[in-house]
């Protein structure tokens, strides 16, 4: 693994708008020690100024690979619902009536917290740094945070504040307690837009340090920027907004152009960027920090303060740990097999591996995504490597590596059809749909009872059909897996249980086709959105190394992916698309949002239960009133407002107020 280049500090500025007041204690970019205090002085000189642009950096840890801001941005999607372990947080996100989204849920906090304070180290960076000495190309990237930090804010919130206490845009040394939200149009218009040009303008076309921003990431923001405005401005299903502002459709189709124009400037002058060979060499822990990915919340296994001064031995569950993977990870830790001694062995136990990791059973996937008509099907498969470079399909025994001397004693274990499987075979996997009708299920309670999982004639691993995956087993999310790379000096299960060293992509290249297809689509160019589509499309096709086989292969299937394209490309396709390149990587619910498809896709889902025996699937239904679209803004900020119950309640989005 490439060792990060840039270090970061722990910290972001002056909390304000009704958040806490206190500091967060950071560390100097120069010696990274602790600081017990943030005070305004700290931006008066040139390395205080660079320490607060470092810490914009470090301030991506705090919502980026939590696994609790992950479930706001996927549970309740067309993706995630909630899984077999499930607490209340997750249950909350599905709206499927097990739960409620409420102001006090952690749906509503997200990056609320984080982002305003980094907001403010921002404009203290931008209004100190020129005076500090700092050059328009370092006061750039406080300008593209600044706009990062907002796009995430008015896409989650809808109008959100853009004065913290001294004026708009300004640095907040106060302690201000009340607060008046602006406009949706005004948050773009007078910061996002705005900010993004600047960073787009002054910002070098190759990072000053591994992972610093750039041109190119800054136009990958403007062009979403552009795309997102235009959806809400063109409001084609009717969502209402707060506040209420008038919204002109007619300005869409010039937004939209300019998603599309800024989307292939990118493309055409990739600078340092572009696209992987392969799917799964984008997403491999081997190869982290590649040229496709443009921005990450890097963390670091041989430095303490790579993951927010935490360490990576027993996992917290909060930020800034990368505990992400967790949520998505089943217990396959509970397989049993009677072992060649006789006794009954784990043959599959915990490893800091990216297809294992810990498991939580948190989040599970949709049953629907792997059935026919889902973006998943036995056709898709069939043809897209990203299918097997998105999820853990095949769990292969492990045993002998592990320090349990019982289990290390047998030589194999019985499989399926009372086969012998031997140390690093395959003793279990999730099949295709139409391989389904050719598994044998047990009944009962019997040698397989346990685990409801089904044999293949001839075939020693024990299988369950995708259309049969429930809330208790279920495809991992691969992609976003644990990795570490001193196993073989520190041992087989080293820190298995701790957060994940591996940065957290924020930004892809790749994203830049998708962005510019979904623009040409609303712009009627359609031969212009199918040559983008086909550009992925055909790289998806082409596959070298087969995850789930754990062998090299010379596979090109691009020729089928590209004539699977339909004629006639539309958002529900753009969106299928999207989800099958960037599954599970907390994109799904802006994505819905964005485009006004979230009810119409993710209202009524199928899964079956709780138990490793359940199989038959279960349809649930979601209410998801127009209202939700935008989430409830946090109880703590209304708490700490100086303000009447009144003017609480109005500041509140009205799907949520008492």
């Amino acid at each position: 693994m490439i060792t990060k280049s840039i270090k970061y500090i722990l910290a972001a500025g002056l909390v304000c708008c009704g958040l806490s007041t206190t500091m967060i204690s950071c560390s100097s970019v120069l010696d990274e020690q602790p600081r017990s205090n943030f005070d305004p002085s700290y931006f008066s000189t040139k390395s205080g100024v660079e320490g607060g642009l470092t810490s914009l950096y470090a301030h991506l840890r705090y919502f980026y690979g939590n696994g609790y801001y992950l479930n706001t941005l996927e549970t309740g999607t067309d993706e995630y619902t909630y899984a077999e372990s499930a607490d209340g947080n997750f249950k909350d996100a599905d709206l499927s009536g097990v739960g409620s989204v409420t102001p006090t849920s952690t749906v509503a906090g997200g990056a609320w917290g984080t982002l305003f304070s980094n907001i403010n180290t921002c404009s203290g960076v931008i209004e100190n740094g020129e005076a500090a000495g700092m050059d328009a190309a370092l006061l750039a990237e406080a300008y593209f945070f600044r706009a990062f930090d907002y796009f995430i804010l008015v896409q989650t919130y809808g109008g959100v504040p853009l004065d913290l206490g001294a004026g708009e845009l300004k640095f907040n040394t106060t302690t201000t307690r009340t607060s008046v939200r602006n406009t949706v149009a005004e948050v773009y218009e007078k910061c996002i837009f705005p900010d993004l040009e600047k960073a787009v303008a002054n910002l070098p076309e190759n990072p000053r340090m591994t992972g610093t921003a750039t041109k190119n990431l800054a136009r990958l923001y403007l062009s979403k920027a552009y795309l997102t405005y235009a959806w809400w401005l063109e409001n084609p299903n009717n969502i209402p907004t707060y506040p209420e502002c008038s919204r002109d459709a007619g300005q869409a189709q010039s937004y939209f152009q300019k998603a599309y124009d800024t989307a292939m400037q990118a493309i055409n002058n990739p600078g340092p960027y572009g696209l992987q060979p392969t799917f799964y060499d984008v997403n491999v822990a081997t190869k982290d920090r590649n040229k496709e990915c443009m921005l990450y919340a890097d963390h670091d296994e041989d430095e303490k303060y790579g993951n927010g001064g935490q360490g990576y031995g027993y996992g917290s569950g909060g930020s800034p740990d990368n505990f992400a993977y967790w949520m998505t990870t089943w217990n396959y830790t509970q397989l049993q097999a009677k072992g060649s001694s006789g006794a009954f062995i784990d043959p599959v136990q915990r490893a800091t591996d990216q297809k294992l990791g810990r498991p939580w059973t948190r989040m599970a996937p949709i049953a629907d995504n792997f059935m026919a008509g889902g973006v998943w099907e036995d056709a898709v498969k069939a043809i897209d490597s990203r299918y097997d470079a998105t999820f853990t399909l095949r769990y292969y025994t492990n045993w002998k590596k592990a320090g349990d001397q019982k289990a290390k004693d047998n030589d194999w274990v019985e499989g399926a059809n009372g086969i012998h499987v031997g140390p690093n075979e395959a003793i279990f996997s999730f099949v295709s749909e139409a391989e389904d009708a050719t598994i044998t299920y047990p009944a009962g309670t019997g040698k397989d009872g346990k685990y409801g999982f089904g044999e293949i004639a001839g075939r020693a691993d024990f299988v369950r059909g995708v259309n049969h995956i429930s809330r208790k087993c279920y495809p991992i999310n691969w992609k976003i897996g644990m990795y570490r790379t001193d196993v073989e000096e520190k041992g087989f299960n080293y820190d298995v249980n701790g957060g994940s060293p591996r940065p957290w992509n924020v930004a892809k290249f790749s994203e830049f086709y998708l962005i510019g297809a979904e623009a040409a689509v609303k712009l009627g160019k359609n031969d212009d959105a199918k040559i983008l589509v086909n550009v992925l499309r055909a790289r998806a096709g082409k596959q070298t190394y087969s995850n789930n086989d754990n062998a090299e292969v010379s596979v090109d299937k691009s020729a089928e992916m590209v004539a699977a394209t339909p004629a006639t490309i539309t958002i529900d396709f753009i969106l299928d698309e999207r989800s099958r390149e960037f599954w599970g990587e907390g994109y799904r619910w802006f994505d819905l949002v964005r485009t006004q498809k979230w009810a119409e896709r993710a209202t009524t889902y199928r899964i079956a239960g709780t138990g490793f025996t359940d199989k038959d699937l279960q349809t649930v239904k979601r209410d998801i009133p127009a209202n939700y679209y935008i989430r409830p803004i946090p109880q703590g900020q209304l708490d700490g407002m100086e303000m009447t119950a009144d003017e609480k309640n109005n500041y509140q989005n009205p799907a949520y107020r008492n």
